[in-house]
């Protein structure tokens, strides 16, 4: 008990500090109570897409905040529950000191309130996450109705008609806000405050000029002279000159539009358009340093993208008017929101940037059809690639492009404008995806090398093998490009801040389908099975050829396991993306099992010898006792392995065609694998000669053929034997090792040309034993004419 009653007291510094802590956790909650009640509150109101944009924000922090003060209040919980357990139950009948008492009666109410805390949070949590998914689907919907809103035609009259009507308000609307503007000026100057603005405009000059050219060719300079004689000087060079290009102007205008500002010089309406200015500057810098940095005009050898000068050339002026036509988009747009203008003057001006961007996309188009004739007919020394995905790529830009002139005609102003940026969109994406995706493969592979300065370090420091450093560089690219890709993703499918994500979501759920039994069935649900099982595929895909071709070269195994691991791999992804779209489809596990044990017994009859080989298959690749690469005999064939696949192996005979053997053969049956376990082969030389031949002399000359024959080892070393006598000539019988079975038999031939060679040039006949043929079934007189010197009598 005394104990107790001094941890009791010890305990009562850290409840009082915890007990502030509460207090300032439930103020916070508190407030964010009332923020999430007057989010809430806004939306009851109409909003526009930035509104609905700005209350989403702030309703995800009061989620992020709430989630955050109950992370911490739990260990606060669970502490309170110890500090309770380290004092007990109060024994019955047994009265406990009055500071225990007090003791346990605070921490329960402690805990009363930090759990009350608690339950509040996570109940304003789930209130903030259903607020944000209801401002989603708002936005999802007004989007929607956004791109199916339809004006006039503009082959038809209204349409002009009404632009015409609303012409004298908008251009009032632009004299006012000019007229504001030019007096906003005047007045600066007036007061002196000119100079800011000069300020502003000599920075923005210094980093358009001197500066931006300096970083350029200062990162030229430090590329050659500092990274490695590799494809990381490329591609560091062409992000390099991106970053450059896209910040230098960005940090240009925000200087000069800054300068403007701290001398007073704009109006709010002309604030917003200086906004407007300094995002559009950016993204001019961007595609157009993108644009530079992938095609390289004459610096073909410096080009990520494999294509010649006559292309580059072609193609860039095409990316100045992206660039440009970026540059004009983003500052339309902005300028219509700062003067007002009316709905039609916005309808023109969509649909005029509509027509651009279709122009534009049409032109490149035509100057890679036209590059590719060229290339067709021999002129071009380096097309374009022709591969068939960029063929159907250049065929859904068409369509698309057809589909936003159609409907610019249809008067689906915002539709059209919406589906030519976004092809534009969706290349410069793609563009700047490319380019990081071989830059991060580039710098990770380069810097984690077992021959870059970090990777000598680590093998000689900590040990490791060149390979493992090898093989982290491969992952680590392989990771970081992965995170790429999706982040790359998500900005193709959320353009110009629309949140087309929860507008396909919602697209799904339109056509319900059929139920049979516990499974629905859609036309949807088909579609996006399919898709599952395409996208699972081609992940299965570019991992095994990732493995075959990346990561399995880094390793020290050798061709049999390295086929092996990628076997293994690609079927095993192909269950599991077969799996994927199944349960995608709506299909679980439990009635996948069902339908395979269902087909089990079709199997194990009528697929009986297919079945075999493919289990056959397996134990070939798990147990390998034949390998890529060996060297085998079956029956009186004798080869190479060249692949074993889970049905049958392919084995390459000498006269170089295939030899197709069903696993199950190689399992069942005998077979010789001359290579296994690395064995060494071996030869041997049977020659006889003359009785009265000098043997020491024979002997030497085959030791000095041994020594020097190339592949003849010397551990085993050779052995020469005299093998027998008989009718007067010795028999030797002679054995040599090499590294490989697959070496000795063009080592026994040349034993035998040197042989052949250098006994006749020392005098010692060469030959075979003697034989002595008995025919049998003959009369005497014809069998004893044969020892005759005149043979068998005609």
């Amino acid at each position: 008990m005394l104990i107790v009653a001094l941890l009791a007291n010890l305990a009562l510094p850290a409840l009082a500090q915890d007990t502030n802590q509460i207090v300032a956790v439930g103020k916070s909650l508190e407030a964010a109570s009332r923020d999430l009640q007057a989010v809430d509150q806004a939306f009851d109101q109409p909003t526009e897409e930035a509104e609905r944009r700005d209350l989403r924000d702030r309703a995800s922090t009061v989620r992020q905040s709430v989630n955050d003060a109950v992370a911490l209040l739990e260990p606060q919980l669970a502490a309170v529950d110890a500090r309770l357990g380290q004092l007990g139950t109060p024994t019955p009948g047994v009265t406990e000191a009055p500071d225990i008492r007090a003791q346990r009666g605070l921490l329960a109410q402690q805990r009363s309130t930090i759990d009350s805390a608690i339950k509040r949070g996570r109940l304003i949590g789930v209130e903030a996450g259903q607020l944000v998914d209801e401002i989603n689907q708002s936005q999802a919907q007004a989007f929607g109705e956004r791109m199916s809103a339809a004006v006039a035609s503009p082959l038809s009259p209204g349409f002009w008609t009404a632009t015409l009507k609303a012409a004298p308000r908008d251009i009032r609307r632009v004299m006012r806000v000019t007229a504001a503007g030019v007096t906003q000026v005047r007045q600066a100057l007036r007061d002196d405050h000119g100079w800011q603005a000069g300020a502003g405009l000599v920075v923005a000059l210094l980093l358009l000029g001197p500066l931006r050219l300096m970083l350029r060719r200062l990162g030229r300079e430090r590329l050659i002279a500092h990274a490695p004689a590799s494809r990381v000087r490329r591609s560091g060079l062409a992000l390099w000159l991106v970053l450059v290009g896209m910040l230098l102007p960005g940090f240009a205008a925000v200087a000069l539009m800054q300068g403007l500002r701290w001398a007073g010089m704009l109006t709010p309406a002309w604030n917003l358009v200086a906004v407007c200015f300094v995002r559009a500057t950016f993204v001019f810098g961007l595609v157009s340093a993108l644009g530079g940095a992938l095609l390289l005009r004459r610096q073909q050898s410096w080009r990520l993208l494999p294509i010649g000068d006559a292309t580059a050339d072609a193609l860039r002026p095409w990316t100045w008017a992206a660039a440009g036509l970026g540059f004009v988009g983003v500052m339309l747009i902005g300028f219509n929101e700062a003067v007002g203008a009316s709905y039609a003057a916005r309808a023109v001006a969509d649909g005029l940037l509509a027509i651009l961007h279709c122009v534009l996309i049409a032109g490149i188009l035509l100057t890679i059809g036209r590059l590719r004739a060229r290339s067709a007919g021999g002129e071009e020394e380096a097309p374009p690639a022709s591969h068939t995905g960029l063929a159907l790529l250049s065929l859904a830009c068409w369509l698309l492009t057809c589909v936003s002139l159609g409907a610019l005609l249809l008067g689906y102003v915002n539709l059209s404008l919406f589906v030519s940026r976004m092809v534009v969109w969706v290349a410069v994406v793609a563009g700047s995806l490319y380019l990081l995706l071989v830059a991060a493969d580039d710098i990770l592979t380069s810097v984690f090398s077992s021959e870059s300065r970090l990777g000598r370090a680590a093998t000689g420091g900590l040990g490791l093998r060149g390979s493992a450093v090898d093989q982290l560089g491969v992952v680590l690219s392989a990771l970081v490009r992965l995170l790429l890709v999706a982040l790359g993703v998500s900005m193709m499918v959320s353009p110009f801040g629309s949140n087309v994500g929860n507008l396909f979501d919602q697209a799904t759920m339109v056509a319900q389908g059929v139920t049979i039994g516990q499974i629905t069935i859609s036309p949807g649900a088909i579609l996006r099975s399919l898709l599952v099982l395409a996208a699972g595929l081609f992940v299965v895909r570019g991992v095994q050829r990732w493995l075959t071709t990346r990561y399995l070269p880094t390793t020290e195994l050798d061709d049999g396991a390295r086929n092996s691991i990628s076997m293994v791999a690609r079927y095993t992804g192909v269950i599991l993306a077969a799996l994927w779209a199944l349960a995608s489809l709506g299909i679980g596990v439990e009635r996948i099992a069902l339908l395979l044990s269902a087909l089990s017994v079709g199997i194990g009859f009528g697929l009986q010898a297919i079945t075999q080989n493919f289990v056959s298959g397996l134990i070939l690749l798990a147990e390998r006792p034949v390998k890529i690469g060996d060297l085998v005999r079956i029956g009186d064939q004798e080869g190479d392995v060249k692949k074993i696949s889970v049905r049958a192996t392919e084995i390459q005979i000498a006269d170089r065609s295939t030899l197709i053997v069903p696993n199950s053969e190689l399992i069942t049956k005998t077979i010789r694998n001359m290579t296994l376990a690395n064995p060494i082969g071996r030869i041997q030389l049977l020659f006889s000669v003359q009785l009265d031949a000098d043997t020491d002399r024979v002997r030497a000359i085959l030791k000095d053929m041994f020594r020097e024959a190339e592949h003849v080892l010397d551990d085993p070393e050779p052995k020469i034997f005299l093998d027998s006598i008989i009718d007067g000539r010795i028999n030797f019988n002679c054995f040599a090792y090499v590294a490989s079975p697959r070496d000795a038999y063009p080592t026994r031939s040349e034993m035998l040309f040197q042989l052949l060679r250098r006994m006749p040039a020392a005098g010692i006949d060469l030959g075979t034993a003697h034989q002595q043929i008995e025919l049998l079934g003959l009369p005497d007189s014809v069998r004893g004419a044969k020892d005759t010197p005149g043979g068998l009598p005609g």
